[in-house]
Formats: structure tokens, C-alpha cells, sequence
């Protein structure tokens, strides 16, 4: 139903018109009594081979949603419906900001890709603290991912970073501190090796400061860029290690335009879908190689199959998300990617999918 009808619905309103109605009927549906919970109960993974702990933490598949689909928290309840192992909400920063103008959101359907220059916009921290603390007992783990205000200058950004982890602790299941989003001017510097140990070891500390408080230790992982030189890609995945980050994504969004046949391959902001498929599943491979395990790594970028997710986790990452595939597959998605998954591991002979990762890194 949703490639025959929804999706062309869909794609003939403005991709962020479409965003937001798409997400006003997801906040609507997760306040039917009961629906949700019905729902996860059909499309939650059933297969075993599945399942894993990470970080202490009970992830039913390696499938989780993206940040920047759901950046304030609306739709919790319907997104896991649907049959993601984790879900990661944000991003968010201490001050509710519009982001930048629109346009800012743009579809690339020969490409399987949409261009973003959002710029972080959102309700702030305090907001997405009453709504998830709002929501009781969750199917799935919940990440946070926060940024810094885009007026905060660089030399501040530790105090933004380390506001959203005092607001949002006590209801986040983990934080992913964002520094790699092309679209706050400035802030992918924030991922050079020296500045990005100082502030990971703040918000590291901040995260054991607050344990006592909310007797919740939620890991801190850091997300990258893909479009960093291969040397800077390593020291700062070793900084992160070395800072005492307890994961990193792989990766964000990409500024590079290679091999884009759209007319919107000429509008500013960052790149996600099909086109990362490759660079990202490599970057993961590399990391996993500088890591050598150590710390659980999260593979994003280009994911439409079963086999895409299923290369990153043979190059070494613990879990996967989706966002571009969402919009252009729809919500089976989730659940074509969670049987495929189990069908490629029994073909494998894997009785489970910690036993595929890193194996060709």
C-alpha cells in the first residue's frame, strides 16, 4: 500500500510537508490506547539469531531509526512499533532554534537520496525530557543525540553538550554527541582528534557525575562524517576510543555529489541514502580495524536491503539504522530488513549476528 499509494501521495507535496504530515499522524497514532503495544507485538522481531545485549542493554534486532527523523520525540511509541530494535530521537540541543530556511529538505528519487540542511531544528531539551519521560514502559532503547545551539560558539560548545546530558539523563538509553552535521556552521571542526577527546572526556564525565542522580549510566558514542581524510577518519576515531566513548556511528551525512543524476544534486546541505551505501559500509570496516573491536561501532548510510545491512555488520558494526530507505521503501522496511537478516544468517550457518560481526574487516 505504501508504493502504490501513499509514497505517490507523499512525493507530490514538498518533502518537508510531507515530513511532517507523515510524523503529525505517527504522534496521533501513538496516543491510541493500546495500538502500539498491539502493533510491536505482530512486527517485533521473532527470530533469536536476532537478539543481543550491548552496552549491558536487550536489542531484540540490530535494525535501529536514525536521528532526524523524529527529532523531538513525538512518535516514539509508533516507530517501535514497527518493529526497529532501537530508536535514536534528536537531534537536540539545550534551546529550542527553528534550524535554518526553507526549502531545506529535498528528494533525489533517481538517486535514492535526500539532501538535509535542517539545521538542528528543534522544541530543546527540556521538551524532549517531559515527552519521554511521559512515555512509561518502552519496547526498545531509546538514544538521544545532541548537538550544540547554533548561536554557541565553538569555544562553548562543551557547556551545550554537557546541558543535554544533565536534562536528559535520567529518561536517555544512550547519547549520541553529534559533531560531523554540515549543517551548523562550524561544528564538524568539533570532530579534529585534540578537541574531540575534550569533549567527549567532559561528557564521559558528566554522564558518571550523574549516575549517582539518576542511577542511569547511559553509553556515550560519538557520530562521524564520511568526508574526512582517511588519516583525521582514524585519530579521531582513536580519540574517541582513547576519551573513553563507549561506541561510534558510521557515519553522517556526506557533502560530496559523486555520480548524482538530480537537479537537487545542486542544492547545499548534507547527502544521505543509496549514495553512502559503499563509502560508509568501508568506513565501518576501517574503523573496526582501529578499534579492533573494543567498542561496539553502528553502521548508517544506504541501507535499502537486508544485504546492506548485513555487509555493514560483517565489517564490524554491532548495529545498524535506516532513515532515506524509510522514506523511499516505507514502513515494511523494518520488517523486510529483520527477516532478511535472519534468512542471510541461516544461509551462513550463524546462530547469531554477533557471530558475523567484524568478520571481514
Amino acid at each position: 500500500m505504501y508504493a502504490s499509494l501513499a509514497k505517490p501521495l507523499l512525493f507530490r507535496l514538498d518533502a518537508e510537508r510531507a515530513h511532517h504530515l507523515t510524523l503529525d499522524l505517527l504522534e496521533q497514532a501513538s496516543r491510541v490506547p493500546g495500538w502500539p503495544a498491539l502493533a510491536r507485538a505482530v512486527t517485533a522481531p521473532a527470530d533469536a539469531r536476532l537478539a543481543q545485549t550491548v552496552w549491558g542493554q536487550s536489542y531484540a534486532s540490530p535494525v535501529g531509526l536514525a536521528a532526524g527523523l523524529d527529532k523531538n520525540g513525538v512518535a516514539v511509541p509508533a516507530f517501535g512499533a514497527l518493529g526497529f530494535g532501537f530508536l535514536e530521537v534528536g537531534t537536540v540541543t539545550p534551546l529550542a532554534q527553528p534550524g535554518n530556511d526553507r526549502p531545506r529538505l529535498f528528494r533525489l528519487p533517481p538517486d535514492d537520496a535526500l539532501i538535509n540542511r535542517m539545521g538542528f531544528n528543534n522544541d530543546g531539551a527540556g521538551a524532549l525530557h517531559g515527552r519521554l519521560a511521559a512515555l512509561g514502559t518502552r519496547p526498545v532503547p531509546i538514544w538521544v543525540n545532541i548537538g550544540k545551539n547554533k548561536v554557541t560558539p565553538n569555544e562553548d560548545a562543551t557547556s551545550d553538550y554537557l546541558t543535554c546530558v544533565r536534562t536528559l539523563q535520567e529518561v536517555a538509553d544512550a547519547f549520541v554527541v553529534n559533531v560531523s552535521s554540515p549543517n551548523t556552521p562550524g561544528l564538524r571542526a568539533l570532530q579534529a582528534a585534540d578537541d574531540l577527546a575534550l569533549l567527549l572526556r567532559a561528557v564521559v564525565a558528566e554522564v558518571d557525575a550523574g549516575r549517582v542522580r539518576t542511577l542511569r549510566r547511559p553509553p556515550v558514542l560519538v557520530k562521524l562524517a564520511p568526508d574526512l581524510h582517511p588519516d583525521d577518519f582514524g585519530a579521531s576515531v582513536q580519540a574517541a576510543l582513547d576519551a573513553g566513548a563507549q561506541g561510534v556511528i558510521v557515519s553522517n551525512t556526506t557533502l560530496s555529489r559523486d555520480g548524482l543524476t538530480h537537479p537537487h544534486r545542486a542544492e547545499a546541505g548534507g547527502l544521505s541514502g543509496r549514495p553512502l551505501t559503499r563509502r560508509s559500509t568501508d568506513l565501518v570496516r576501517g574503523a573496526y580495524r582501529i578499534t579492533r573491536g573494543r567498542i561496539p561501532l553502528v553502521g548508517v548510510g544506504g541501507i535499502f536491503s537486508a544485504q546492506d545491512a548485513y555487509d555493514k555488520l560483517r565489517a564490524g558494526a554491532a548495529l545498524v539504522e535506516v532513515y532515506s530507505a524509510l522514506i523511499y521503501r516505507g514502513p515494511g522496511l523494518v520488517r523486510d530488513l529483520n527477516r532478511g537478516l535472519a534468512r542471510l544468517l541461516e544461509r551462513d550457518g550463524m546462530s547469531s549476528v554477533t557471530d558475523v560481526i567484524g568478520v571481514d574487516a
